[in-house]
């Protein structure tokens, strides 16, 4: 029988990393995002994960940039609210369906199980560490500016990371 793990969002963060102007890294997150695992045991060798974020989450502290983000020129926040990951296999890697923009593509992400333990009430958790990367054209994140001296406002490239902290239901 399977067991059900649900994410512990205090304890849990989704990062991303993307080069601006071809100089520098702008780091940002997502704050409003759920997660589950369904797994057969505690080895959560071919356990199956969910996860929904909400797009207009989005931060990178500054609030102009947030807004570009969430407009029609990326992820037009307004007609889809919402990025999705599925995944039947939990390993060393999880491979998955990631969707953005309407987009679905297959991602793989490099996984590192941190172990389970119980919270001082009596919750027993499971901790993830993930990472890797996508190309934003792959989803429709089109949006880019020539620069002067030669390369591109924002990379092709994104870096993704999480730290998820899963509580097991009873």
């Amino acid at each position: 029988m399977a067991t059900k793990w649900t994410l512990d969002p205090a304890h849990s963060e989704l990062t991303f990393k993307v080069k601006h102007m071809m100089i520098s890294n702008i780091k940002g997150n997502f704050t409003d995002f759920t997660a589950e695992i369904d797994a057969e045991d505690d080895t959560f060798a071919n356990a199956k994960t969910t996860a929904t974020i909400k797009t207009d989450s989005i931060s990178t502290y500054n609030t102009d940039r947030d807004n570009h983000l969430k407009s029609a020129e990326f992820f037009n926040a307004e007609a889809n609210p919402t990025i999705t990951f599925e995944s039947s296999a939990l390993n060393n890697e999880v491979t998955g369906n990631l969707t953005i923009n309407g987009i679905t593509k297959p991602v793989t992400l490099d996984v590192d199980f941190n172990g389970i333990n119980v919270d001082p009430w009596g919750n027993t958790k499971a901790g993830f560490s993930f990472e890797g990367k996508i190309n934003r054209k792959d989803f429709g994140l089109n949006w880019n500016a020539a620069l002067e001296a030669g390369g591109v406002m924002v990379s092709e490239e994104v870096k993704i990371a999480g730290e998820l902290q899963f509580v097991k239901q009873a």
